[in-house]
């Protein structure tokens, strides 16, 4: 049995609500490579967001796949005109696939997840009935059980987390877990810049520096079966190490005024 949980934070007393009526929602996809998955995630997409909302698009970005992956999404879109693919020449990486969904996502709500499906899309429906009760701004799905992955990729994820929880203001506990969705007026205010996997930990500090409201809960997780992954190769983790160190150092102001207003606050 699916276990429940639900964790939530916040730096200001009251967000935006949402309307009253269904919102629309912005599905990224971001792809390299994944001939044997796209369809099916497309597909299954489509089941659920035609239950959820009449005003929906899927955003294929494709990274510059070098199989079939840009056939089958071009053929999916001339399917449905819900669905719109991006193609970039070269290989921009994690964070640069993110940045052309969402800069190109034009609905209330903006849900990024990876295109292998690590978990079952109907809980997408119940972030948003949980955005939409806890009036957050951001909801960041964490994993039930993160072993399934594997030690080695476990060990990594477990000591990254540790290690945005040591250098930034933010306490989620599955940063990179491939399951966010955000209103799009948190684009609005949160620059994104990282090229690589450190994306989703910018996207959530950011937001958190910004006084939006984020709430996680937890999902069961499906390993990729279908496919080759790339994140956790030596140079994806190099790159986001990186970005990580460039970026504690650019926003260390801003880091260490957030700190001293918590703390203030927690004196009062």
């Amino acid at each position: 049995m699916a276990q429940q949980s639900i964790v939530g934070f916040n730096d200001r007393p009251e967000t935006t609500p949402m309307t009253t009526s269904r919102p629309g929602i912005s599905v990224v996809y971001p792809m390299f490579n994944e001939e044997e998955n796209i369809e099916r995630a497309v597909h299954f997409a489509e089941a659920v967001l035609t239950d959820m909302t009449s005003d929906y698009e899927i955003l294929i970005v494709n990274d510059a796949s070098t199989d079939r992956s840009a056939e089958i999404a071009e053929a999916l879109a001339r399917s449905n005109s819900c669905v719109k693919v991006f193609h970039h020449e070269r290989n921009l990486k994690l964070g640069g696939a993110l940045r052309t969904g969402f800069s190109n996502a034009t609905k209330e709500l903006v849900f990024y997840c990876d295109s292998d499906l690590p978990v079952d899309l109907t809980e997408l429906n119940r972030a948003v009935r949980i955005m939409e009760f806890t009036r957050s701004d951001i909801i960041s799905a964490f994993r039930f059980d993160r072993t399934a992955e594997g030690p080695i990729r476990t060990v990594y994820s477990v000591v990254y987390n540790l290690l945005i929880r040591f250098l930034f203001p933010l306490r989620v506990k599955d940063i990179n877990f491939s399951f966010k969705l955000f209103k799009r007026e948190v684009l609005e205010k949160v620059a994104l810049e990282a090229e690589g996997s450190f994306i989703d930990a910018e996207l959530l500090i950011k937001g958190k520096l910004h006084g939006f409201k984020i709430v996680q809960f937890g999902v069961d997780y499906f390993p990729r079966n279908r496919g080759t992954s790339t994140l956790a190769s030596p140079d994806v983790i190099f790159k986001m190490i990186r970005e990580l160190v460039a970026f504690r150092m650019k926003m260390r102001h801003e880091i260490r005024a957030a700190r001293s207003s918590r703390l203030e606050t927690a004196d009062c």
